[in-house]
């Protein structure tokens, strides 16, 4: 888990941190807008990227999009952000076969210049 992720901060600080207040995350947690680990004690823990979220929730509300838009935008940003990884993935596979192909060429060229023949090895010309 990657530090962004590590949950962190109880609800109050989380609100805090975000600028609202902590029943509007309870409000967020239910809408499924943020979803917090909780503690042994079932206490809610939020990370840095939970932050970020609330955040930007923040910023699409006051931008004056209403909880229904909000959810359809963060979806849509997280299909996309899937998306850009696949296509990394993709061009990663891509680079390898690209390469291999070269290499299994480049033998190709070599073996089409030597002829074998029983007891004797030539090479074209």
């Amino acid at each position: 888990m990657d530090d962004r992720h590590r949950p962190l901060y109880m609800i109050s600080v989380a609100a805090e941190l975000a600028g609202m207040h902590p029943q509007t995350l309870r409000v967020y947690e239910s809408k499924g807008l943020v979803t917090p680990k909780r503690s042994g004690g079932n206490t809610r823990l939020y990370s840095q990227a939970d932050i970020e979220q609330l955040e930007l929730i923040s910023q699409l509300t006051n931008e004056g999009i209403n909880l229904a838009g909000v959810i359809r935008i963060i979806d849509l940003e997280n299909r996309l952000e899937e998306r850009i990884k696949r296509v990394e993935r993709l061009e990663h596979r891509m680079r390898i076969v690209t390469k291999r192909l070269h290499e299994l060429e480049v033998r190709h060229r070599v073996t089409s210049l030597v002829r074998y023949s029983p007891g004797e090895l030539r090479i074209r010309s």
